[in-house]
């Protein structure tokens, strides 16, 4: 029986990167993954593929509208989806064999297989038993369901699916107005789809700031994609030509429906713990699926546990950081995540970045604070770039000045973030910021003059 200090099941980014921490710190690491390819659903039917195709339709959405206006004559411009999904298909395959270059570069061993828990520091690969002082669950997630509604993955598609449809659709319903629903929904739109989104909520993208909300919303709007909000899908029923959506209003039950040539459910993900052995190993999972943990240490010792298979918010980089804290751990060091510093970022265009407390979060709460907002309208970069649509919002404490959140939307909207996370994490203040120097004529001019203004005021508004 193969023995080993970790064994990681799963090879998504919480996996593949506590694996390949473990190994660094002098571990011997196997991680088992029964896709195939390393990367998870992140690399492999999600995050990578999605932004390939999102840029590209970014580019077709320029080459249409903007090229003309920056004197650029390019012509009629068409649409080989084909190639497209080639592309995609490319950044998908450089990705994944980057990962197990980086296996083979740091020792980490790769077991193809599902794993299974059995018994204590044992796992199950197929008819193969092997051994670890650690097992480290990243298992990830998978499409939530919606009652009445079956995903076939050619007409009722989740976000796998609707990355690989081997046809453009005319008419595309989208049931859920969060992140999954409306990078993809853009997508389609800006190929030429009709798209239309049923949210069960008043608002798109739930758990954000409420401006940020708004704008979003408008600015979709803009774009061509039409809202149907407060609506409790029923039922989608497939046929030769299409599907048939059923939905009831929240407020007054009154229904409605439509015809769609593609459905895509966009309404969430669960953990994934199917064939997992959990329950038997003596994990506990909460009432919503996830396996219950601190600090990615499960009931059981010798367990760990990171991901979205655990509580939280299901991003990569919350996995990834949950994975280098639990390697280093294992390893005797500090190992730590600050829950409170991770940012979420929603690719449409303009693009949404958040991260740290909202206005509604705090008002709850009870906690004074100041905000301070820019527009990109008054940016010279942005107005140069023609990308003007959106804001700058920090949020920071009335009476310290500590920056407690921050909520952009506009250009580069994720990269920007990230200057407000270093913030965070070193317990910055507003003034710190306004006080540094940026770059001129950047988008980031834009956070300093949202700092200037939880202080005296902006200087370009």
């Amino acid at each position: 029986m193969a023995e080993y200090d970790v064994i990681v099941i799963g090879g998504g980014p919480g996996g593949y990167v506590c694996a390949i921490r473990c190994a660094q710190l002098g571990l011997k690491t196997a991680c088992v993954e029964g896709r195939g390819s390393l990367g998870g659903t992140c690399l492999n039917v999600g995050c990578i593929p999605s932004k390939a195709l999102l840029h590209a339709t970014e580019m077709l959405h320029e080459a249409q509208n903007n090229f003309a206006t920056l004197g650029i004559d390019a012509g009629a411009v068409s649409v080989d989806w084909k190639r497209m999904l080639g592309h995609k298909e490319k950044v998908v395959e450089a990705n994944t064999r980057g990962i197990e270059y980086l296996f083979r570069k740091n020792g980490v061993e790769w077991i193809q297989g599902w794993g299974q828990l059995s018994g204590p520091g044992r796992v199950r690969v197929g008819e193969e038993l092997i051994a670890g002082r650690n097992i480290v669950v990243a298992t990830g997630s998978e499409p939530a369901t919606l009652r009445g509604v079956q995903i076939d993955e050619e007409r009722i598609v989740s976000s796998t699916g609707a990355l690989e449809l081997t046809a453009i659709p005319e008419r595309l319903a989208v049931i859920g107005a969060g992140v999954i629903g409306l990078e993809l929904g853009s997508v389609y739109r800006r190929l030429g789809s009709e798209v239309t989104v049923i949210e069960y909520l008043d608002h798109v993208t739930p758990g954000m700031d409420g401006e940020l909300q708004r704008g979003l919303k408008r600015a979709l709007e803009k774009q061509g994609l039409k809202f149907v909000m407060g609506a409790a899908v029923s039922g989608a029923t497939a046929g030769e030509s299409g599907v048939a959506l059923n939905w009831t209003a929240r407020k007054d039950g009154a229904e409605g429906g439509m015809e769609a040539d593609v459905v895509l459910v966009a309404t969430g993900r669960r953990p994934f713990t199917a064939g997992l052995g959990a329950e038997s190993a003596g994990l506990t999972l909460t009432d919503r699926g996830f396996i219950r943990s601190s600090h990615g240490r499960t009931d059981v010792p010798g367990i760990w546990a990171i991901g979205d298979v655990t509580e939280g918010p299901m991003l990569a980089h919350k996995a990834e950081d949950e994975g280098i804290a639990v390697a280093e751990t294992i390893a005797g060091q500090k190992g730590h995540v600050n829950y409170d510093v991770i940012p979420s970022v929603i690719y449409t265009a303009p693009e949404v970045a958040a991260v740290g407390r909202t206005e509604a979060e705090l008002k709850e709460a009870g906690r004074a604070y100041k905000a301070g907002k820019f527009q990109f309208m008054a940016n010279g970069r942005a107005k140069a770039s023609l990308a003007t649509d959106g804001f700058v919002k920090l949020i920071a404490d009335a009476g310290t000045d500590r920056l407690l959140g921050a909520h952009i939307m506009g250009p580069a909207a994720g990269e920007l973030i990230e200057e407000i996370c270093v913030a965070m994490e070193f317990g910055a203040a507003a003034e710190d910021v306004a006080r540094t120097c940026h770059a001129h004529p950047t988008y980031s001019e834009a956070v300093r003059e949202a700092a200037l203004a939880c202080g005296d005021g902006p200087i370009h508004s």
